[in-house]
């Protein structure tokens, strides 16, 4: 239960972020932010909690209700958390929105970095920077990818 929900968690911040920045530096379309994001929330879900079920099959140390257990909540954690982020799209106009989604991303991050560092009796800052420094650089990219495809397409 819980590597689904840490893994899906982890897999919407990133993408979200990913699909926020570079969508909205490409085209500017709130449209086309929100629309990706339903899509990505139900297909990447799926993708993801297929990944984790046969992940999970392939270890061959849970029971049958454990693997399906770690598949729904992957499921739910993807679709759940990515949908998350399209109240910030529609509630606040770029940059604005994309600001919101970034702090919003990083913070979920945060949180289930926190609960890793304690669980692991590690300290929480140097897990929590980790974490976040692989996001930033997600955003990063993704924005650089959104400007020259923009340039090239737009």
């Amino acid at each position: 239960m819980m590597t689904g929900l840490s893994f899906g968690l982890t897999s919407a911040v990133i993408s979200s972020l990913g699909i926020i920045v570079g969508l909205d530096t490409a085209t500017s379309s709130k449209l086309a932010v929100v629309s990706a994001l339903v899509l990505m929330a139900v297909a990447d879900g799926l993708s993801d909690a297929m990944g984790i079920h046969l992940a999970e099959e392939a270890k061959d140390r849970d029971t049958p209700k454990e693997v399906w257990l770690s598949t729904v909540f992957t499921f739910l954690g993807v679709c759940g958390f990515t949908l998350t982020f399209i109240f910030p799209v529609i509630m606040f106009s770029s940059p604005l929105n994309i600001i919101v989604s970034v702090v919003w991303g990083l913070g979920l991050l945060s949180l289930l970095s926190y609960c890793i560092a304690r669980q692991r009796n590690e300290g929480p800052l140097k897990v929590i920077l980790e974490h976040n420094f692989i996001a930033i650089g997600v955003v990063v990219i993704s924005y650089y990818l959104g400007l020259l495809l923009k340039t090239f397409l737009g």
